[in-house]
């Protein structure tokens, strides 16, 4: 009996450290992994056009592979990206609703008016009635997905990742744009130390 003790202390011993082991790798471990972070981040980073690669050094890839050995970050990533989609597909429900508005409102007028005259004057009045209400839900949209782009850059940065912060500077954008696609497919690759 005190031979199961000792082996299933044994047993938890090897347990806790193989526990400890997951819960803290080795040095070694961490810096094989941010080569390969690093390695896959190059790659990206020579497939972007030369004018993007300019403004990427490889100081800013390294810390970005240092970011995401914190796992945490795809996740916040992908959830930004999924609110961002639901985002869009809700502003184009509402987009869709002041089209549908307009397509109701001729086809009232055109059962109600008979005189082709008349009703070409309505439907032309119809016309610009809509076009502007169309251009102040355009506008509206746009401002609602800059303050998207605003809420999702300061995320980021407060998550710690290294090249976002907020700008409305369109080539800004266009590079948080692709390092956050490079933290996607980071995301999709699987890292085998043994490798």
């Amino acid at each position: 009996m005190a031979e199961t003790a000792a082996t299933n202390e044994g047993n938890s011993n090897s347990s806790e450290a193989a526990l400890s082991e997951q819960q803290e790798p080795t040095p070694e471990y961490i810096q094989r992994k941010i080569y390969f972070l690093v390695d896959h981040l190059r790659k990206f980073h020579a497939e972007l056009p030369e004018n993007l690669q300019t403004r990427i050094s490889y100081d800013l890839l390294t810390e970005l592979a240092n970011c995401v050995l914190n796992e945490g970050i795809f996740v916040i990533v992908t959830a930004l990206m999924e609110l961002q989609h639901e985002t869009e597909r809700h502003l184009i429900k509402m987009r869709m609703q002041v089209e549908n508005e307009y397509d109701i409102e001729v086809a009232g007028w055109k059962s109600k008016i008979k005189d082709p005259e008349e009703l070409e004057h309505i439907l032309g009045l119809i016309k610009i009635k809509h076009t502007k209400k169309l251009l102040e839900s355009d506008k509206k949209i746009i401002n609602i997905l800059d303050q998207k782009v605003n809420d999702q850059q300061s995320t980021l940065q407060k998550a710690g990742v290294p090249g976002f912060y907020v700008t409305e500077n369109p080539k800004e954008i266009k590079i948080q744009m692709f390092l956050l696609d490079f933290i996607l497919r980071l995301s999709s690759l699987k890292y085998e130390p043994n490798k």
